[in-house]
């Protein structure tokens, strides 16, 4: 979500958000030398890009340890798949955020998980959908079916019943071996957010994060979101 308030606050692209999805599912995972945040200081962190959602969780984190950003070095080195590898053949990136499975596959590599981004912070909303709005009202009905589909889908894997099957799903298609995407399965269930729906307390906290580290003062939510296609959808369901 907050790539959406960036196109819509730095680049002036008209967006509008739809529906959610989770809270990020995020873990903070150091080196295994480190045995307190504290020993962050003077280190480096990897991140994907270094004014964007995640990059301002691990901030968040240190700055709750009493290290702030100067106190240690940050370097860009891409998705959550790079700063596993980043940290796995450089021993000198000592921390990064994860989430499953890339953080399941981290601890099973020795590296350590310290803490989770919603013990620290809070609701935080993480993945979400959003279009242009003139797409969105351009193509209605291909967006509420779209939406419906998500919510189906979504419907489906959260039922036990089908734990099974979605976990062999997971191994299939990020091929996974089944421990890992059993666990990371596991690890991602209680940060879904029930038929993708937008947890506001999140967003307000995505906007706060933002605005603490860029500058100003947290925008209204109400800019950026519009749920009539959402409603829509689950209306007809």
């Amino acid at each position: 979500m907050d790539n959406a308030f960036a196109l819509k606050d730095k680049a002036n692209v008209d967006i509008a958000v739809v529906f959610g999805g989770d809270d990020s599912f995020n873990r903070l995972i150091v080196q295994p030398e480190i045995n307190s945040l504290a020993d962050i200081k003077g280190k480096t962190v990897a991140v994907d890009a270094l004014n964007t959602a995640y990059a301002f969780q691990l901030y968040e984190m240190l700055r709750q340890k009493g290290l702030n950003k100067g106190d240690y070095e940050v370097k860009s080195v891409g998705g959550t798949g790079q700063r596993l590898e980043a940290m796995t053949k450089d021993k000198t990136y000592v921390a990064a955020i994860m989430n499953p499975p890339f953080s399941t596959r981290a601890e099973k590599g020795g590296l350590k998980v310290v803490g989770t981004v919603a013990d620290a912070i809070g609701a935080y909303q993480g993945s979400t959908a959003f279009v242009l709005r003139t797409w969105g009202t351009a193509n209605t009905d291909a967006l509420v079916k779209y939406t419906q589909a998500y919510i189906e889908g979504m419907r489906w894997m959260l039922n036990p019943a089908n734990k099974a099957e979605a976990v062999a799903l997971l191994a299939d298609r990020l091929k996974l071996p089944a421990d890992v995407a059993g666990q990371a399965f596991d690890a991602t269930l209680k940060g879904f957010q029930p038929d993708g729906a937008l947890d506001m307390a999140g967003v307000r906290n995505v906007l706060k994060l933002r605005a603490q580290f860029e500058g100003g003062t947290p925008a209204d939510p109400a800019k950026y979101i519009d749920l009539s296609y959402y409603e829509k959808a689950r209306a007809g369901l």
